[in-house]
This record gives structure tokens, sequence and C-alpha cells, in this order.
């Protein structure tokens, strides 16, 4: 039956013919006739070849359709007829993919094909943009929400310090670096509001604490180049400054800062801001607040500020390291004052102009203000003028060197101090010294010899080591070196009873021992021992060698004025003769048998700094090249009246903080054994002729016994008395320094004709300023005497054969090396590399070891600090830091 119903072959052409037929019937324009075969299965072609054909090609038309119409089929055209059931599309490739499954993110994108896969559509940008801005609103929510607007008070902790007397009573309220004085909101002028706000954030009356505009702003200025504001606000900047004690540029504290600064803005008065940021501002010189600030640069309460003055503060706030005209360059070398003032006055004149673009200053005001307002000197704080800015300033060096308080903490303040200084003491010896300088020294009169005249002291008490007083110079605002402490000034003859110390304790060495020997076994000298006080005496080491200086030349010891002592051929005199009349060539001899080492070491013992300690190794050592502050030379003095025990001096006895004890002396408190009383005792003793009936009888005290020495240095450039009582050790300094301590290489200048006088001694000036303080001071005390001396070692040098007399020849070599001029030490050799010292101000350094200098830093005790200096700013941020009244880190 299949074979009947098979078609046919039929011709070439006429299969052709067919195809055609076949395609405009399966394209469904139009249908086969049905009177083709008589059969309907003619008219599918099932199971023909030409059905097969058919069938492919429509399949391909039907998908082209289907593409072109995004499968819908659409342009008015029917559908192709589907392939017969169980019969596929050949290979397939005529079906549309199946479409992928729905995803919950559209992306990349179905259906899309190269780069416009990656580009996501409108609907996913606005819904990624409303998501992050959700997201943000809802960690601003809690942001807000989490942080709570912190006390001032607990975080704003710098306040000032409270510096006692001796008897309790209240020295003086100062932070040093932290001085700060709450005024409310009324006492500041508005001048000084409106000032502020045109200079740092002009939206602050109206704004919530933060001002995005501003930021913005400040960023294009910077870019430009041009003038810029801050981008914080005052709110912001009050936060920062008094409810933060993280002050790092992190970004967790930005937007604690932040969130802070919202809530502040929003629930804290504008005024309260406006006080709180003014009064926890710094404004550099250690100025804190508006209150401090208006008594720091010009000496008024803040409710009395004019414009210009407000101006100024306004523009000290953006950074008072590069606006302060006193300059900063110990903080930055770029903080000339120069530099400052130009950057001042810039800034000065941009305020100004802003407060009238504001509406905050009449143009007629303004007019007013052409010229910079005048700065008081940056050290001129009233409540530290006179001898407090000193005393404040020992006291706080001892803190910082021998307690755990650190500098910071001591900036925070809220400590109180309890100093050892005994306010009737310290007014009787500025008293003194005032004196004298009033009657005495005339610049006016006497330019040429006159200016530049220093005056220093300090009392120690041997029984406790306290120093009880202390005078720094004219005023610490005006003289800003405390001449109690460093100075450089050398000491001279001062320094001899450290050499007659050291020949009781340990004794000459043996000519006749070899070295090490000669070390060990020693012969203690006693004061009745006999020293040649020949006026330029040739010197010798212990062996009898003649010493010479480093270019072989003899070294020839002078005598003040030339004199020689005793009696020729050998001018023997004892060692008690030879310190009452100051002979230095004994005491350089003696120094030379001892060994200049076991000088040091007895000087080191009575209570000097080894690093005041110059030319060791020189036999003018001896005689007092060296520079000890007046501090230092008191309590070593201090250390002969106390009968050899040695307490190092101390300036402060308790530190309390929030009622706690911080530090206690008593606990830390060491007594040494520098002498045993016999030696103490017998330097006493030699020392007491020295007062009695020698070059320091312009020092007796009525009715109390007095040990003493005068000392009168080389070029007669520093002069001093160091003398005590059994109850109170002082030592008085005079020399003359230019006090620009902006020159390093200043110089000490001679005192011939200064006060009137040929020449300036130890006897003179020094000694009546030592006379007048100390009837004063232990004036109400009964008079106690020294304990008695008993003999100590034996006498040296004791004998009777005369040297020969010089022959003519040795005369005429003698006479024909230079005459010195007339002081009691003579010129040294130049110190080895190891004997020079970096200080600047130190001319002995430079001079071979001859001229006046050092210092005594008292790098661990002693409550002295080195030369006062301006700080830090730097601070601290060191732009805006806490450079207060005195710097200083040595005790």
């Amino acid at each position: 039956m299949s074979e009947h119903r098979r078609k046919p072959p039929q011709p070439q052409g006429g299969g052709r013919a067919a195809a055609r037929r076949g395609q405009s019937a399966s394209s469904g324009r139009r249908a086969a006739p049905r009177g083709a075969t008589g059969s309907l299965s003619d008219t599918y072609g099932a199971g023909g070849e030409e059905s097969a054909h058919e069938g492919r090609a429509a399949a391909r038309r039907a998908t082209q359709r289907n593409n072109s119409s995004g499968g819908g089929g659409g342009g008015g055209r029917r559908r192709a007829a589907e392939p017969p059931a169980g019969r596929g599309p050949g290979r397939g490739r005529g079906r549309a993919a199946p479409p992928d499954k729905k995803r919950f993110i559209d992306y990349p994108r179905a259906g899309k094909y190269g780069a416009m896969r990656w580009v996501p559509s409108w609907r996913q940008v606005t819904g990624l943009f409303i998501g992050f801005f959700g997201c943000l609103v809802a960690a601003a929510g809690i942001g807000y929400a989490v942080v709570g607007i912190p006390i001032p008070a607990e975080a704003a902790k710098a306040q000032n310090n409270v510096y006692y007397w001796s008897n309790g009573t209240q020295m003086v309220a100062t932070g040093g670096e932290v001085n700060r004085q709450i005024i409310p909101y009324e006492s500041i002028p508005p001048a000084m509001r409106n000032a502020v706000i045109s200079a740092e954030n002009k939206t602050f009356e109206n704004d919530s604490g933060i001002d995005p505009m501003g930021i913005a702003r400040a960023v294009v200025n910077m870019a430009k180049g041009g003038q810029t504001q801050g981008g914080s606000t005052i709110t912001q900047q009050y936060v920062k400054n008094a409810m933060l004690d993280d002050q790092s540029q992190t970004l967790s504290r930005k937007v604690k800062e932040l969130f802070i600064s919202i809530k502040v803005g929003t629930q804290v008065d504008k005024n309260d801001i406006m006080a709180g940021y003014l009064n926890t501002a710094y404004y550099g010189r250690g100025a804190y607040g508006i209150q401090a600030a208006a008594r720091t640069y010009f000496g008024v309460e803040a409710k009395k500020l004019n414009p210009s003055q407000c101006a100024f503060l306004a523009a000290v706030l953006k950074g008072a390291t590069y606006y302060d005209p006193a300059g900063a360059t110990a903080i930055d070398p770029a903080a000339t004052p120069d530099a400052n003032l130009k950057r001042a006055t810039e800034r000065w004149t941009w305020i100004l102009d802003e407060m009238v673009n504001d509406g905050r200053l009449s143009k007629t005001t303004r007019d007013k203000y052409t010229k910079f307002p005048k700065l008081k000197s940056p050290r001129s704080n009233a409540q530290l003028g006179g001898q407090i800015g000193y005393l404040v300033d020992t006291a706080k060096g001892y803190i910082l060197n021998n307690t755990n308080i650190n500098q910071k903490q001591l900036e925070q303040g809220g400590y109180e101090i309890y100093t050892t200084f005994d306010k009737r003491k310290v007014d009787e010896l500025s008293k003194a010294v005032e004196k004298v300088r009033k009657e005495n020294i005339k610049p006016k009169l006497r330019p040429e010899t006159d200016t530049h005249v220093q005056f220093g002291g300090a009392s120690v008490s041997p029984k406790t080591g306290a120093i009880e007083a202390i005078y720094g110079g004219e005023d610490a605002t005006k003289h800003f070196t405390n001449n109690a402490d460093v100075t450089g000034a050398q000491v001279g003859s001062t320094f001899k009873p450290f050499v007659l110390a050291a020949a009781m304790s340990w004794g000459k060495k043996d000519p006749e021992l070899p070295s090490q020997q000669a070390q060990d076994e020693r012969t203690i000298v006693s004061p009745k021992s006999l020293y040649s006080g020949k006026n330029k005496l040739k010197i010798e080491d212990y062996q009898g060698k003649i010493w010479t200086d480093d270019k072989g030349k003899e070294w020839l010891q002078a005598n003040d004025d030339d004199a020689s002592y005793g009696s020729p051929p050998k001018y023997q005199i004892d060692l008690r003769e030879a310190m009452r009349v100051s002979a230095n060539s004994a005491f350089v001899q003696l120094g030379m048998d001892v060994g200049l080492d076991k000088v040091k070491e007895a000087a080191i013992n009575a209570g000097l700094k080894e690093n005041s300690l110059a030319g060791t190794s020189f036999p003018s050592f001896s005689i007092g090249i060296s520079d000890p502050s007046a501090i230092r030379m008191a309590g070593s003095y201090a250390t002969f009246a106390a009968q050899g025990k040695q307490r190092s001096p101390f300036s402060v006895t308790k530190v309390k903080h929030e009622g706690l004890v911080k530090f206690d002396h008593e606990e830390v408190a060491e007594t040494k054994e520098a002498f045993t009383p016999d030696v103490a005792n017998n330097v006493t003793d030699v020392l007491k002729t020295v007062v009695d009936k020698g070059t320091g009888t312009s020092a007796q005290l009525a009715g109390r016994e007095v040990a003493g020495k005068t000392g009168t240095t080389d070029g007669n450039k520093s002069a001093w008395f160091v003398g005590y009582t059994p109850q109170l050790s002082t030592a008085v300094s005079m020399y003359r320094m230019d006090d620009d301590e902006s020159n390093k290489n200043r110089t000490f200048l001679e005192m011939y004709g200064t006060g009137g006088q040929e020449t300036i001694h130890g006897a003179s000036f020094p000694a009546e300023i030592w006379h007048d303080y100390m009837e004063d001071a232990l004036k109400g005390e009964r008079a106690i005497p020294f304990p008695e001396a008993v003999d100590i070692g034996k006498i040296v040098n004791d004998d009777p054969d005369p040297s020969p007399i010089p022959t003519a020849t040795e005369s005429a070599e003698e006479s024909a090396e230079p005459s010195p001029t007339p002081t009691e030490t003579e010129v040294s050799p130049s110190p080895t590399p190891s004997e020079t010292c970096n200080n600047p101000f130190n001319p002995s350094c430079e001079n071979n070891g001859t001229g006046a200098g050092g210092t005594d830093t008292g790098t661990t005790d002693g409550g002295v600090t080195a030369t006062p200096t301006e700080t830090s700013e730097e601070g601290n941020s060191r732009g805006n830091g806490n450079g207060g009244l005195f710097g200083g880190s040595s005790g």
C-alpha cells in the first residue's frame, strides 16, 4: 500500500517547479490544490524528500520572524507551520535559546551583550543610591543616639598650679605652660565674638554645629591658594578643645567629633558654646582662654579689649607659633619674629575687613585702627614679675628632674607645690641687691662701665639643704636668665676651700715614691703647713718638675695685685695666712702636690656638679676657673657648715594633686659624708680668719661667727662672696654681661671702674650685699658658734734651711716675663679637647680656659634649671603648643 501511495518520480523540470510550489505553500501565502493527488497526505508531504526540505526551510524562516519581532510573531504574518509531531527541526539551529531563570539582582544584565551587560540600569542606580543614603541615615541616627555631650570640666583639665611659700601661704597660682582663668559670656567683648565669627565660622549663629558649605569653601580656597578659613566650625573647635582628650588626626576621632558637634550645636545654647570656645582655646605664650590672653598680650582684662586687639587675638587662634610676633624659632626656624609679624599683620587686617563686610563692625570704627596693636613683652606676666618667676622656674625644674611628674602632667595643672622658699628672706635678699645697685650702679652717668651689671644670689640651709632664697635678676619678666642658677661666671678664689679640704682629706703625694705608690701613701696636710706666697711663683708638679704650658713655657703664678706674701727668700706662709690674703701661688702649688684629681673629687663631694668644673688638669683649676651656680656654691659651703654632711640643694618639699601626695622630699632625702667633721671644722676655722681679719672683713656680722671667702677672676670679669653661719649659707655673685639672650656670642665684660671703683673684688659689692642680707635674714635667730677645730695633719714644708737667693740672671729672666693683669687668678693654658665644653656662653672654652664661662646645669638634683627659654607651643601639637614662661628640663 505504501508503494501505491508513493508519488511517482517527476521529470527534472517538473521537480524544480514542484519545489517552488511547495515553498509557496509552506509560506502560508496560498494552499496547495487538493486535487493534485486526491489525498491529504500530498498536502503535508509526509515522508517525502521534498517535505523534509520544506520543513527545515520553514523552521528557519519562522525563527527569523520570531527574532525580528522579539519573539512575538508580529508583523501581521501568520505563524509558520510547526513540524510534525515526533520530528525535530533537523540539527536544531532554528530554535531560540530557552529564557534564563529570573535572578534577584539582574547584574550583569541578561539579554545584553558586550559592554552593555555591565552598564547598570537607571532602576539599579536609583536603588543603590537610595540604599546607600538610607544606610548613612541609619548610621548617623545610631551615632547621634549613642554619643553623649561630654562635661567640659572633665575633659578641659588644664588649669593653674598653686605654689606655696615655706610657711604654707600661697605664693602664686600659675601653670607656667597653662595659664587660664574662666570668665562668663557677658565679660567677653562683642568685638571678640564678632572677630572669631568673621574669621572662623560666618554661619555660627545659624548652623547646627557643622557647616558642609564651609568645609567645601575651605577646600576650594585652599586649592586656589587664597585666604582660607577653617573648615571646622566654632562648635567643632570647642568640642575638640574642651570635650575630647584625644587630639589625634584619625578618622574615628573626626567622626566622634562630628557627632558630638551636631549634638552640642542642637542642644547647647550658642552663647555657652562661644564662651566655652574662647575660654578653652590656646592663644600662645602659655595663655589658655581669652582672659589670660588679654593679660598676656595687652596687660588688660578681657572686657577692656578694643576691636583691634580682638582681631589680633582672633588671628593667633590660627596658630600662635606662626602668628605671635615674638617668634618661635625654637619650634620652627621659619617662625622668625619678622615672618610672624608679617603673617599676623596680614591676618589682623583681613579680619577687621571681614568684620566690616559681614556687618559686624562699622567702617568708621574700622578706620580708627590702621596700626598694628602694641604688644607686651613675651614674658611680661605681672604675676610672675620680680623674683616670683625665678622661684617658679627653680621649683618647676626640680619637679621635672626629681619626681615622676612629667612635663605634660605639670602642664595640665591642678598641682599644689610646696616650696622651700622663705618669703621674708627672698624679699631681704632682693632688697640688699637693689640697695647696692641703686646707690652705686649708674648706667646713665657711667655708660661705659655700669651697663649690663648683673647680680645673683642664693641661700641654702646647712641643716636640710633647702634653698631658702634666691636672687635671679632684676625682674623675671625683663631679665630672663636666672642668675641664681646658670650664668657661666667663674668663681675665682672662692674655690680655694676645696683645695684645702682635699689636702686635709687625702694629703700630699710623696715625691720620693713611684707614681702609683705616691697615690696611695700620702701625708695629711695641716693648715699650719708652709707654702710660698711669692708672686710669679714657678709651679712644680709633686715631684718637683717645673710645670710648663703646651708651648713649653714655664708656668709663673701671679698673686692679686702682683703682691708677694711672706719673707724672702722663700716667702713661706702657712695655709691659714694664704687663705686670709688669698695668695694664689700657695694654693696652686698645694693643688699640684695633692693632685688635681683629688681637688676635683673634693669639690664634687662638697656638692658641685661635675659638668660645671673646667680645666681640671691645669694648675689654675685650684683657683676657680670653674663656673658653678650660686645655688651650688651656697650648697657646697653649707657642707662645711654642717661639719662635712652634704645635702643636695632642693626647692620643693611636697607636691599634691587632687588631695593625694605625689612627692615628698623626706622620702628621698639623702645625707652623705663628704668630709670628716675634723676636716670640715678646720676649713671653717680657716675661713673664719678670712672674715675676722682678711679680705672678707666687710662681711662681719655683729655678735655672730662668720666663715667665708672672697673671689675675683682674671680680667676683673666676675666677683663673688660666699659665706655662712651655722644656720645659713649664702653666695652672692656680680658680673657684667650683655643680657641680649638672642646673641649666642655674649661675653663677660671687665668691671674696671664699675660702680666708681677702680676694680671690683669679692670684698666690695658682693660682700656688702651678703652682709646686709644676712643681718636681716638671721634677725631674731640666736647666734650659734661654730664647732671647735682640732689639730689635723702634719706641717709640711717646715724646712728651716733658706732657699738659695736667686742669681741676677734668674731675676732678670723672671722680670722678662710679661706681667699679668692684676687678678687673683692667672691665665691657664689651653685645655685639651676633653677639657673643653659646649656652652656658647663660656669664653673659657674659646680663650684657652682663661675667660669667664661655663655652666652648672644640675642635671639630676638641686632644684635648679637650665637658662629659662620660651617653649612649645609647640607643645601639645607643636604648632600651638605649650611655650610657657620658662622652660628648662634640668633640676
